[in-house]
């Protein structure tokens, strides 16, 4: 007689869980603090140079051509810096810095100003 109040128990436990983490799943699925960056690479920025990204000093990503950055940043400041490779002419790096708030998106466009880089934030 045990037996089958005992599996009841368990499976009712058993269901409860699922529940909470279904529960739990719809609350917070696909939510992050913090914002969006996308960086795009001109179309003339030149097609045997690779576009290096970094955030706060550590590589996120190295862009070829046709290629563009879309990723997540936790909230708070940042310095987004871009740079040529090969750098072949000495060129400085494009740095942008940006104040992360929640749900925001910040986008810029990596291109050049004469000999060097900038990142020229899109309206």
């Amino acid at each position: 007689m045990k037996k089958p109040k005992s599996i009841i128990h368990l499976l009712s436990l058993v269901g409860s869980c699922l529940i909470l983490v279904g529960a739990a799943g719809l609350t917070f699925a696909g939510e992050k603090s913090g914002g969006h960056l996308t960086v795009d690479r001109v179309a003339n920025f030149g097609s045997d140079l690779a576009l290096s990204l970094s955030v706060d000093g550590s590589e996120v990503a190295s862009l070829i051509e046709g290629q563009n950055y879309d990723g997540h940043l936790s909230p708070g400041k940042h310095v987004i810096s871009a740079v040529v490779s090969p750098n072949r002419e000495d060129s400085r790096p494009g740095n942008a810095t940006i104040d992360v708030k929640d749900g925001e998106t910040y986008s810029f466009t990596a291109m050049w100003q004469g000999d060097d880089l900038a990142l020229i934030k899109n309206q």
